[in-house]
């Protein structure tokens, strides 16, 4: 019996079979239309190289070193901050008010704010962080404790934090942008003990990066933040920020050159052009809340040369302030007038004296303040006596080459100048027991332009008043300042201690300091706008990335009417 074929299995075998075929001419013809192109990926560890190691991650404890205090600003946040105009702005604070009495200021908190463990921030964690400044027992600075401990705290509320001064005192707001500890972590901990808590190695805090779990940066040599999502709701392509801590710039250098580290924090002014030297390497600049000045000392104790004002003025003309910077630091440093900075709301470059290089005008003042230059002498002389004044300055290298290039400039007026280099721990006794004649020294301004501990009266025995100027015109302004609240008024009285300073020249600010960021090509969508805080320099850092993946996207059409003109 014959077995006749099917015809139905032999038309579907067919049909599939052209229905590959066609598939198959569709996706070449498809994959003849696309491209390949590189997209940025999430993912990746962003290293930055710091000179210095951290202490504790604690802003209570941060002061005295400033890898502490930089890190610190990255996790914690105060009651209130500086904006760009120098002007106090809500942090962890929606807002505050003070008292018609003057003394008596109240904080209400944001709603809003969870520490990094989810926790929510509370008056209850305000209280906590300043009360221990005033425990005698916690190991805080000095002078902070004894400001805290004349204040009588209280809360009123979850969120309602009072602050009762002794007397009016504007400066206080200062005091409450430092960072915020949480009570539901540290409240059992006794104050003595917090030092040497593990909270200070893995800290938690409510500020933009939070330490993740694990973390032992004093095993490891290396810090991990990652992205708080309370800041970054939206995410970052990076997975982590991490710290690399070096010992000398000369370390990090070469981890900057072998590419283990893609950024480098605050580069140092003598390696400025090392770094720049790196291909790919971009440079972002902002200036620091900190200048460098030379102070007259004005006691009885220094040349009589230095206690006549138009000596000092004099010597100020002979200074060539860009030239200095050039010389002795790469360029990174901004002449300026002080003793406010550009960036307080209290500058007023108009109140103060523009001691431009006039080499004229200096000797001019020198000879009428009777400190002639006899012909073929090395220096000016006053009956026999030399012109020579001891300049006392930090032993580095760049304050070294600092003091000689004013040396030189001042022996091209006739000023002879005796180098005096001391250790750093050596400094602070020098200038309090006023063992020079001029000190180059450095202020770092704090957010408020109080500067009654730097020229008052009283700071001559009880404060940094090394220079020992005694003014009462200026004293009284200061204090005036102090106790008045509003902006304005503030500002009246510091025009008058501005005019005061000027006429009698103790100091004259010689540049104000800049901070160098070095950043690797290597990291992408870097957009580093104005820098007023360290941490500023993160803002964009969302759109930050370092891998790249590829994916297939449709090929560009062919431009109209392009042809083959080749032969």
């Amino acid at each position: 019996m014959s077995t006749r074929p099917d015809i139905r299995w032999q038309l579907l075998l067919a049909v599939a079979c052209l229905g590959l075929v066609l598939s198959l001419l569709s996706f070449q013809a498809q994959s003849a239309a696309l491209c390949t192109t590189r997209v940025p990926a999430a993912g990746g560890s962003f290293a930055e190289g710091v000179i210095g190691a951290p202490r504790y991650l604690n802003p209570l404890l941060s002061d005295n070193n400033l890898v502490d205090r930089e890190l610190t600003s990255l996790i914690f946040d105060g009651l209130t901050r500086y904006d760009e105009d120098g002007r106090l702005a809500p942090a962890l604070a929606e807002e505050w008010a003070v008292d018609e009495d003057g003394r008596t200021v109240r904080f209400v908190l944001r709603d809003d704010v969870q520490w990094h463990d989810g926790q929510p921030v509370t008056a209850d964690d305000v209280v906590f962080t300043y009360r221990l400044l005033q425990d005698e027992s916690f190991p805080a600075p000095q002078a902070l404790r004894a400001l805290w401990q004349t204040v009588t705290i209280s809360q009123t509320g979850e969120s309602g934090v009072v602050f009762t001064l002794p007397e009016p005192y504007s400066p206080f707001l200062d005091a409450t942008t430092r960072g915020i500890l949480p009570r539901h972590i540290l409240g059992d901990v006794p104050p003595a003990e917090i030092v040497e808590h593990d909270f200070n190695l893995a800290p938690v805090g409510t500020g933009p990066f939070q330490v993740p779990p694990g973390e032992n940066w004093q095993r490891t040599g290396r810090l991990r933040l990652v992205p708080s999502p309370g800041h970054w709701p939206q995410g970052t392509q990076l997975d982590n920020l991490e710290f690399r801590f070096f010992p000398d710039v000369e370390h990090l250098l070469d981890a900057y050159a072998a590419g283990d580290v893609q950024a480098i924090n605050n580069v140092p002014a003598s390696a400025v052009l090392d770094v720049a030297r790196n291909p790919g390497t971009r440079l972002y600049n902002a200036p620091l809340p900190r200048y460098t000045q030379l102070l007259f000392n004005l006691s009885d104790q220094s040349n009589m040369a230095v206690q006549q004002r138009e000596v000092r003025q004099g010597l100020a003309y002979a200074l060539d302030r860009k030239w200095l910077i050039d010389q002795a630091l790469n360029g990174q440093g901004i002449p300026f007038h002080g003793p406010y900075l550009p960036t307080s709301w209290a500058y007023n470059p108009g109140a103060v004296s523009q001691y431009q290089y006039e080499p004229a005008t200096a000797t001019q003042l020198l000879d009428e303040a009777g400190w002639p230059w006899p012909e073929g002498a090395q220096a000016r002389q006053r009956e026999g006596t030399p012109l020579a004044l001891r300049l006392l300055f930090l032993d580095d290298a760049q304050y070294r080459a600092l003091a000689e290039a004013i040396a030189q400039q001042w022996a091209e007026v006739g000023v002879s100048a005796e180098l005096v280099p001391v250790a750093a721990d050596e400094l602070r006794t020098a200038l309090e027991e006023r063992n020079f004649d001029v000190a180059l020294t450095q202020v770092t301004g704090g957010g408020d332009p109080d500067l009654y501990d730097f020229w008052s009266q009283e700071a001559i025995i009880r404060g940094h008043n090394f220079a020992a100027w005694n003014s009462r015109r200026a004293s009284e302004a200061l204090e005036q300042a102090r106790q008045a609240w509003d902006v304005g008024e503030r500002k009246a009285y510091y025009d008058a201690f501005l005019a005061a300073f000027s006429s009698a020249a103790p100091a004259v600010s010689l540049y104000q300091h800049v901070y160098t960021y070095a950043l690797s090509d290597q990291v992408q969508e870097v957009d580093i706008g104005r820098i007023d805080h360290p941490r500023e320099r993160y803002d964009t850092i969302a759109n930050w990335f370092l891998l790249y993946r590829d994916v297939a996207v449709a090929c560009p059409e062919p431009e109209v009417g392009a042809a083959d003109e080749s032969p």
